[in-house]
């Protein structure tokens, strides 16, 4: 090889090197915090990772398993992560506990329009409405989202005194199903599909949804640091168009989303996991109230009696400002949002 063409070789290898280079410099990396295990729900994450739309929208997103909604707020708080998915009545809390936080999470688009708690029983029980519940032994992990809102539920439907069970989740169904409890909060497509899995006929568990019975709270939001937020908005703005846009498949086709879950963890049941994923999508994200407000986002009188209702059931120590927890900014234009159909 002469001189010329190995000053051409060189030339052409450190051109594709630059580029390279220059392609690797614009993909921001962006560390997402589930808030639950790999499970049906999940897939409204995994599937847009799985199928390159992060990667298309110059993000490299490494998408992680939680272990609840605490643990996704303070995980973001704390810088270990950029963004989360949380329920927002959790965010409220931790914003209205640490005024003084540097790095208070915040809320850039709603992803469970309504929340997914639900008191769940036994028809044996004799449980049939809230009221029922008076007097009665509730269980629930101390951290569950439905037993930490459970004076706005009971003060919603005149529900007296109950006595409350401390327990791990995943003895949470077991305990009911032995009678040791006599309802138990959850998520109802969490809870009721572990009933199902342990024995119960759907026709013998009662279910009272708290968004049936009065308590109108918001569930489940995708968070990001402020920081993120301040220093590349624009890196916030590609993930929630690419969540968006497979949100829209993951409605669309619960079944094949499932698979990015299945991928992630081999050893669950795809069968029983595109069941929760789609009562997540029945009961949470395709309601009427999200399809009245639009996919992505919240009502501002809904949030701020939220706010309120939580800084009262929570006893936070300051109140939560409902204007501190959450920006919509950031969200893809309302015809990218219009996902949801009756």
């Amino acid at each position: 090889m002469n001189k010329r063409h190995l000053l051409q070789t060189f030339l052409a290898a450190s051109a594709l090197s630059f580029g390279l280079g220059t392609a690797h410099a614009q993909t921001t990396p962006i560390k997402f915090q589930l808030d639950w295990r790999f499970e049906g729900p999940g897939a409204f994450f995994t599937h847009p990772a799985a199928k390159g739309y992060f990667k298309a929208s110059g993000l490299d997103v490494t998408v992680d398993a939680g272990n609840g909604s605490g643990g996704a707020v303070t995980r973001v708080a704390s810088g270990a992560y950029d963004m989360g998915f949380a329920d927002l009545a959790a965010l409220m809390e931790f914003h209205a506990n640490n005024p003084d936080s540097p790095n208070k999470p915040v809320a850039v688009m709603m992803v469970y329009n309504n929340t997914p708690a639900s008191v769940m029983a036994l028809k044996k029980s004799g449980i049939t409405k809230p009221t029922d519940l008076t007097g009665k032994k509730l269980g629930a992990p101390v951290f569950d989202a439905g037993r930490r809102a459970f004076p706005i539920f009971a003060k919603a439907n005149n529900i007296g005194a109950v006595n409350w069970t401390a327990m791990d989740p995943t003895l949470r169904e077991t305990m009911l199903l032995r009678g040791d409890i006599d309802a138990i909060t959850g998520f109802t497509f969490t809870s009721l599909l572990n009933l199902e899995a342990r024995g119960a006929k759907a026709a013998d568990i009662v279910i009272l949804p708290y968004p049936d019975f009065g308590v109108k709270l918001y569930g489940n939001a995708i968070i990001a640091s402020p920081k993120l937020i301040k220093e590349n908005p624009a890196a916030v703005k590609a993930f929630l168009s690419a969540f968006t846009k497979g949100a829209k498949d993951v409605i669309a086709n619960p079944a094949v989303a499932i698979e990015s879950i299945k991928a992630r963890d081999g050893i669950v049941n795809s069968e029983l996991e595109t069941r929760r994923l789609k009562l997540a999508i029945d009961t949470v994200v395709n309601t009427p109230d999200a399809r009245a407000e639009g996919f992505g986002q919240v009502n501002a009188g809904r949030l701020s009696l939220m706010a309120s209702q939580v800084s009262d059931a929570f006893g936070t120590k300051t109140r939560v400002n409902p204007d501190a927890v959450w920006n919509g900014s950031l969200l893809p234009p309302a015809a990218e949002l219009n996902i949801l159909r009756k």
